[in-house]
């Protein structure tokens, strides 16, 4: 079952947001998010908000989504105003988007130019999975606009990709990342999981290899995470597989660094490595702070310190754009200490640092313990940054809270 969201607080059925959140509207970085939930196959360690077509019941399909998701971005043009707002990142994700046709994809990014416009370079991305594209589909894709592919590559190794349930076979995303490179992609993301139960050192090589070799610019890496209520939770609690092992993630977040670094990708968040000019810079959107829009069920959204979530179903959603009420879910606005206390914990975790003025006297105070323990760059900090040393990443998520306080 997906994980939930926090309840919130109620969400008017107008979409309207309150004056404060509207004030800084265009003066700060605008993206898009659009959310596709559907899947041709459950994945055993997924809990995201996506559906297989036995799953998804009566009243929706994919055939109607785009009409669905295109209402949503002309009511968020109502809700934001006349302001001028050149959209600068679009990221379409799921679930599986590239389910649906190139054409329906580019109605939805043809709705986001007609009603915001694209800023110049705009970079506009959308995940698949790597047998969910053909060389002809990547080439449609290219054409209605869309800068950035990212395929979930996930492991190279069969008995990897078969305790994840993942469904392509180990050479196709390698092939998908040269199909996108022909067809006029600037930038192509692989995702990596590391960690998976019988995954060995060897295995995980091979996987970061393929990555490096592919043509791929971008590299994401992230350590499983068994989620509960999940196939993979339910076969490791019937002792069917062992869970994942915290000290050999550690040595598998080794192994990237050491393999991509040595490749010419550099880290610039924690989980992420990049040629220069390639970095996601949807992501760092979120990382920072800026202003985004989430389109479709189960999406979130940030403009001005409130953030809000949609309805989590897509017949719940499409009900919601059928009788053109917003379909947000619940809501909340940040207090000016929850902004600081998020992008403290998030900020942290980039190449580029955390000013240290973000931080109280005794965050400072932590910070400071962080360079002596070798946490942190000497370098940085006398420069007024909190920037992690490589020690530091591989214990960010149990230290970084510390800097809060």
């Amino acid at each position: 079952m997906p994980s939930l969201p926090p309840e919130g607080d109620p969400a008017p059925l107008d979409g309207s947001l309150p004056a404060s959140a509207l004030a800084g509207v265009g003066s700060r970085p605008f993206g898009f998010y659009v959310h596709v939930p559907f899947c041709s196959t459950r994945c055993g360690y997924c809990d995201f908000n996506t559906y297989t077509a036995d799953e998804l019941g009566p009243g929706v399909s994919r055939a109607s989504y785009a009409d669905q998701a295109v209402a949503e971005i002309r009511m968020a043009r109502r809700v934001l105003g006349a302001v001028e707002l050149p959209v600068e990142t679009v990221f379409v994700g799921g679930g599986t988007p590239t389910l649906l046709p190139p054409g329906d994809l580019g109605r939805i990014l043809g709705a986001i130019r007609d009603e915001f416009g694209l800023a110049p370079g705009a970079e506009v991305t959308t995940e698949a999975n790597p047998d969910s594209v053909t060389a002809a589909s990547l080439g449609g894709l290219r054409e209605v606009g869309f800068t950035r592919m990212s395929f979930g590559l996930q492991s190279t190794a069969p008995h990897v990709l078969a305790v994840l349930d993942r469904t392509h076979t180990p050479g196709r995303a390698v092939d998908a990342v040269t199909d996108a490179r022909a067809a006029g992609f600037e930038h192509v993301n692989v995702d990596l999981i590391y960690a998976t139960p019988g995954e060995t050192e060897d295995d995980f090589g091979a996987s970061l290899q393929a990555a490096v070799h592919s043509g791929a610019d971008h590299v994401s890496a992230y350590s499983l995470i068994v989620e509960d209520g999940t196939r993979l939770a339910a076969r490791i609690r019937r002792g069917e597989l062992p869970d994942v092992d915290d000290d050999v993630a550690a040595d598998r977040y080794l192994q990237a660094d050491s393999a991509l670094t040595a490749a010419g990708l550099e880290w610039y968040e924690v989980s992420n490595w990049a040629r220069a000019g390639a970095e996601c810079r949807h992501n760092l959107g979120y990382w920072r702070g800026d202003d985004w829009w989430g389109v479709g069920p189960g999406a979130h959204a940030h403009v001005g310190g409130v953030r809000w979530w949609n309805v989590r179903h897509p017949v719940a959603y499409a009900a919601r754009m059928q009788a053109d009420e917003s379909p947000a879910q619940a809501r909340e606005q940040l207090s000016a200490e929850d902004r600081r206390v998020e992008d403290v914990l998030l900020r942290v975790r980039l190449r580029d640092g955390l000013p240290l003025h973000s931080l109280t006297d005794t965050g400072r105070g932590v910070a400071a313990g962080a360079v002596r323990d070798g946490l942190a760059e000497q370098s940085a900090y006398d420069d007024g940054r909190v920037l992690l040393t490589l020690r530091g990443r591989l214990l960010a998520d149990a230290r970084v809270r510390d800097l809060v306080d």
